[in-house]
């Protein structure tokens, strides 16, 4: 008995056990933190009259018991402390934490002091946050020691001085944000001798706007930057815009507006074809118009209040069809107003005031729906011809024709103006009230604490304020990507303030209770200050500035007794940490012995020794057709050592993380935490499973990483987010045809898996979530986490455990534990009436299965009863016989019984039919302007003989457990 006890100890064993016996020589409660980090986190704290009340001697900083503190191997390696009313400064000592990662302390408006120079001791930092803060002073040159900084944000402070040129050094930057302080001086550029912001070739952003910058742009720019944000308005720049701008092809939003900038605009800027917005508005620009007729994707131009030659109105104004506001007030345009400029399809805005327009001004013919105002006040416009179905804002006061009295409502300022959106209160009693720090929480009527602030778009792309579908879709992103409770977001004081951003008031409520626990604000602020909250697009660059939180404003008289970790606790902490070291020295010797001794063994059950490619940490590695193997500093390179600017999502296993690989291949890739790693062997099977599954509307393994106690895997990366996203979120238009061919590329996916894969697959958890939409909206299923090989299932295997999704699982399923094919079949019935809908399958309370079940009518023409349950998207395709018979064959998907559900198969060729359908029409014609068999997704002329000819089929085996590693995977938009 003994002897078998020996053999079963390993050197990892006997190290534990090391450790274990060692930890008790260390004073109680902080047997993990290093000696130094404990010192600092003293310092730190000594300075702050609020430190969090979990900031306490009595526990661990770095066992979980401390709010905002993050260890590993005993380090400090995040301070995130957002939004918990910190008042005091910030101590020198933090230039101790040397294995800091991330450094948080945003939206802390009692916060101030200097920014301590030691914090360009951190080489490890990542992320500096100190955004809405009440910092001083100048910002430290020693900034430029942080080689691995990737997102710097300093914005809205009160910092004072010039810009360091050692920021240049940055090469690893992605987000740079100064706004809203007071620096002075011109704007760094390299020399022979010195950095300069030129050298941030890798940088999207460039935020320095509301600040005091002088100087000019001069070499500022070059066509090797990656920008997609400019922000320079509101300073004091001089000097010309520079020609190296029009070689920046990546360029979203540039805004200049506010300077002081001279000469003409030069004429390459019509390179800038990716551009959204441009302003360049109130500087002293000459010269002609530029000529923007190629940026198609412009939506918001303003050229207002400049000094340009006098001209007519330019071609542009009627070819730029995603144009939503145009504004060139005192422009000296002349002639008349193009009547196709108000016919522009999402065309919102026109401002043309104080220019020289004539003639008969005509608003007639079929003007764009989504117009709001039109303002040509002080023009010399004698006549006006206005539909009257025209009924929004138009101001012509200062034009000759104002005497004409049909005229007269016209010339004045004092039209009705739309009211902006503001979040309904009304399914709550009008009599409800609240205490002075609560508020009524409109998810549930009651009374709560909100977190609430403001938010800041800098460059929205729309200026339409009275469209609650834009403002909803605002709503449902913050539900969504923080994790609230469905309609627990209030939208408030919607306005554009006088540095013509968007401005709104948003309250967050908590999803129970009447209050956010500590965790949740710092989550939730870092959250914000991070920009891992991505709003719909078209609001544009954002910042948020939190106000204080009410539960926490008292803390100050509570923290003040300062809870400091005491200098014997820090001596004895470094003695046992010496006498650690030394036992760590000597074990980790004693086991690469033990190592040489066990290699033999251990490399005759290593599975991988068996593919004989590396023997490079483990031990023998897979190359597989359609699967390669990586190296682990190759996936560091592509995501930027992992870094947070590149995560896209997180689940139980781990993160998930888009790169680059260097031949330009984007990819998705999975990196597992330590706690979800499966066996080598399991790790193994499933690589040689997803090698082998290759389907167009399947997400495609490209490879994978096995080495120094990694377990990732490679995907190809899909672009346009989950299908939920894009129902929910994304505010994509999806109309009709367009679901029915996600439709039909799921269900080939899950056909495939169920009928060609060899063995088949059962996916076990098909839902809008796991389906990804690529760049032209084909569909593509992901996340085989959860699958199941149909061979276990025929061998009577009965689950310990259902697994799947709460409102996707098969009933039948669920009372058995029984797995089959037809348990996808009903999830994939629940993603159809999704698909109808716009909703998820269970919204307050109510089942969508269900609710569809109770209200068809077949006697309703118009909806087959469903008119209060359809997405409003797709209410005028209900008439149609396709529509009808897409709603019966997601009901036969989701009969309570598996043997009455049809097979995947029989659902693809059904969808195929109906499509075929909605191209041709039901006589052979085709439905639709631009309509083709090539809508049909990939089908040629026609209906398919067969449903999977464009499949590849590699057949193999594969063991037991090959698809049990793949856990929880869902993509977020950049």
């Amino acid at each position: 008995m003994e002897e078998a006890t020996r053999r079963r100890i390993t050197p990892t064993t006997t190290l534990l056990l090391a450790l274990a016996v060692l930890a008790a020589s260390v004073p109680a409660g902080f047997c993990a933190i290093n000696p130094q980090d404990a010192s600092a986190l003293n310092a730190i704290q000594s300075q702050w009259t609020n430190a969090p009340l979990s900031w306490s001697s009595a526990s661990d900083p770095c066992d979980g018991g401390w709010d905002g503190i993050m260890c590993s191997n005993g380090r400090v390696t995040s301070l995130r402390l957002s939004s918990v009313n910190i008042q005091g400064t910030l101590s020198d000592s933090v230039g101790q934490l040397t294995q800091l990662m991330y450094l948080d302390v945003s939206f802390n408006l009692g916060l101030n002091g200097r920014m301590p120079a030691t914090i360009g001791n951190l080489a490890q930092l990542t992320t500096l946050i100190l955004a809405g803060c009440s910092f001083t002073g100048a910002i430290p040159q020693q900034l430029g020691n942080l080689q691995q900084l990737s997102f710097l944000a300093l914005n809205s402070n009160k910092f004072t001085g010039t810009i360091p040129p050692t920021l240049g050094l940055l090469s690893n930057l992605f987000w740079l944000d100064l706004a809203d302080n007071q620096l002075t001086g011109s704007i760094p550029v390299s020399t022979a001798t010195t950095p300069g912001l030129d050298q941030l070739t890798h940088t999207k952003h460039f935020h320095f706007n509301k600040n005091q910058l002088s100087g000019t742009l001069t070499g500022l720019f070059n066509s090797n930057m990656s920008l997609i944000h400019i922000l320079f308005d509101s300073n004091q720049l001089t000097g010309p815009i520079p020609e190296e701008l029009g070689g920046i092809s990546s360029l979203q939003v540039l805004r200049l507006d506010r300077n002081s900038l001279k000469g003409t605009i030069p004429p390459n800027i019509s390179n800038l074809v990716n551009l959204n917005e441009l302003n360049l508005a109130s500087n002293q620009l000459t010269g002609p118009l530029p000529d923007l007729s190629s940026m198609t994707k412009l939506n918001v131009v303003d050229l207002s209040n400049n000094s340009f030659a006098v001209s007519a109105a330019p071609n542009w104004f009627t070819t730029l069809t995603s144009l939503t506001s145009v504004s060139i007030s005192s422009g000296k345009l002349s002639g008349a107003v193009p009547k196709g400029l108000f016919r522009l399809p999402q065309l919102q805005q026109v401002v043309l005031s104080n220019n020289e327009f004539n003639g008969t001004l005509e608003v007639t013919g079929n003007i764009s729906s989504q117009l709001q105002a039109i303002n040509l006040m002080n023009n010399g416009i004698a006549a006006a011809n206005v539909t009257p179905s025209y009924n929004k804002t138009l101001v012509l006061l200062g034009n000759p024709g104002c005497v004409d009295p049909e005229l007269k409502v016209f010339c004045s300022l004092k039209q009705e103006r739309m009211i902006a959106y503001n979040t309904s209160l009304a399914k709550c009693s009008s009599t409800a009230s609240c205490s002075s720090d609560q508020r009524l929480n409109p998810a549930n009527c009651g009374c709560a604490y909100p977190y609430a602030g403001k938010m800041v778009f800098r460059a929205p792309l729309f200026t339409d304020l009275t469209n609650s579908a834009t403002f909803q879709q605002l709503e449902a992103s913050f539900t969504t990507q923080l994790s609230l409770r469905d309609g627990s977001v209030f939208l408030s004081d919607i306005h554009f303030n006088s540095d013509n951003y968007l401005q709104i008031q948003v309250a967050l409520f908590p999803s129970s209770g009447v209050s956010f626990s500590v965790a949740d604000l710092i989550r939730i602020g870092f959250d914000l200050s991070n920009q891992t909250y991505k709003p719909p697009s078209n609001f544009g660059p954002y910042y948020f500035i939190a106000d204080p939180y009410a539960l926490l404003a008292g803390a100050s008289s509570r923290g003040s007794k300062k809870s400091h970790i005491s200098t014997g606790a820090i001596a004895g902490i470094a003695v046992a940490g010496g006498i650690l070291v030394i036992a760590l020295i000597g074990m980790v010797l004693f086991a690469l012995r033990q190592k040489r001794r066990v290699k033999e063994v251990t490399g005759r059950t290593d599975p991988f020794v068996s593919w004989g490619v590396s023997q490079k940490d483990s031990g023998g590695a897979p190359q597989l057709k359609g699967a390669r193997l990586f190296s682990l500093n190759e996936l560091k390179n592509c995501t930027n050592n992992f870094s947070d600017t590149h995560e896209i999502g997180s689940g139980g296993y781990g993160k998930v993380y888009k790169g680059t690989l260097v031949d330009g291949t984007r990819v998705a890739i999975k990196r597992a935490e330590r706690g979800s790693m499966q066996g080598v062997v399991e790790f193994k099977n499933e690589i040689e499973l997803l090698s082998r599954v290759h389907h167009r509307n399947l997400v495609s393994l490209i490879g994978f990483c096995y080495e120094q106690g990694e377990q990732m895997l490679v995907y190809e990366y899909v672009s346009s987010g989950t299908l939920r996203e894009n129902l929910l979120v994304r505010g994509t238009y999806l109309d009709w045809k367009k679901r029915l061919r996600i439709a039909l590329g799921s269900a080939r996916g899950l056909a495939y898996l169920h009928e060609l894969a060899d063995p088949p697959i059962i996916h076990r958890d098909v839902k809008s979530t796991n389906i990804l939409l690529d760049d032209h909206l084909k569909a593509k299923v992901a996340d085989f986490g959860l699958s199941k090989l149909v061979a276990d299932t025929q061998k009577g295997h009965v689950s310990t455990q259902v697994k799947g999704t709460l409102g996707y699982l098969d009933p039948e399923y669920y009372m058995t534990q029984q797995l089959s094919e037809k348990s996808d079949v009903y999830s994939f019935g629940v993603v159809m009436l999704e698909l109808v809908s716009g909703r998820q399958p269970i919204e307050s309370g109510k089942y969508i299965v269900r609710e569809v079940k109770l209200a068809i009518d077949p006697n309703d023409r118009d909806h087959y009863g469903l008119r209060g349950l359809l997405d409003p998207a797709i209410r005028d395709n209900a008439r149609t016989a396709g529509f009808r018979r897409f709603v019966q064959l997601a009901m036969l998907c989701v009969d309570e019984s598996a043997a009455a559900r049809p097979a995947m198969g029989e659902v693809v060729k059904d969808i195929e039919a109906m499509l075929q359908n909605e191209v041709s029409g039901p006589d052979g014609a085709t439905s639709s302007a631009g309509s083709s068999a090539n809508d049909f997704d990939g089908a040629g002329g026609g209906a398919r003989s067969h449903p999977y000819s464009d499949v590849e089929i590699t057949r193999g085996s594969y063991g037991d457990n090959a698809s049990d590693y793949m856990p929880y995977f869902e993509v977020k938009p950049k």
